[in-house]
């Protein structure tokens, strides 16, 4: 599956992004921790088993990482202007570690913005925790075994306050999960999107 190398101009820099699959249905924006890039999902398999499944996946290099440049901006604002900027309609919304930074306060601010957020320990959620309970679209927790940094108490707290939360540990992964269990995490990622892809009653 072929993707393509974009840029676009957000809250007034030069952002990149990868993109793969067909427009029009799903999107899945995948943003990313501290110690990688967009291209991690196109190493990962990610952006190639969300394609092949019928969805638009959208790797975003956030600013100052992989090839967009560093921007003044809030976080959540500029994940905000992203979103206006690609003129797409509502997406999955996948925020791993740092990524946590941008994703939590907006899509408790914004909820309607979103189709779907898929939490791979993200950097925040304790102070988003008296918002958490606005989530209402599906949410997806992915965690490693042996994640050092986050809780797994933090997976569990998410879970539980939102609406309709899942639970996902990845056996023996780290911080980074997608890095040791890429199959596995495509996976879990490919079942919660097609739950997503359900019209609402």
């Amino acid at each position: 599956m072929e993707f393509s190398s974009h840029f676009i101009n957000a809250a007034g820099i030069q952002a990149h992004y990868l993109l793969s699959g067909p427009a029009g249905g799903l999107s899945v924006l995948l943003l990313h921790g501290a110690s990688f890039s967009a291209v991690t999902w196109q190493d990962t398999g990610t952006l190639e088993a969300l394609a092949s499944a019928g969805y638009q996946a959208i790797a975003v290099d956030l600013p100052g990482f992989g090839q967009s440049e560093q921007s003044s901006v809030s976080p959540p604002d500029w994940l905000n202007m992203l979103l206006h900027e690609l003129e797409i309609e509502p997406p999955i919304l996948l925020a791993p570690s740092m990524s946590g930074l941008y994703a939590l306060p907006f899509i408790t601010s914004q909820p309607e913005r979103i189709a779907g957020f898929v939490a791979v320990a993200p950097v925040g959620l304790q102070k988003v925790r008296a918002q958490l309970g606005q989530i209402s679209v599906p949410v997806l927790a992915i965690w490693g075994e042996e994640d050092r940094l986050i809780p797994l108490s933090d997976a569990e707290m998410l879970v539980n306050s939102v609406r309709r939360g899942r639970l996902v540990v990845i056996p023996k992964g780290s911080h980074a999960p997608y890095m040791n269990d890429p199959q596995r995490f495509n996976k879990e990622l490919l079942i919660f999107a097609a739950a997503c892809s359900v019209p609402k009653v």
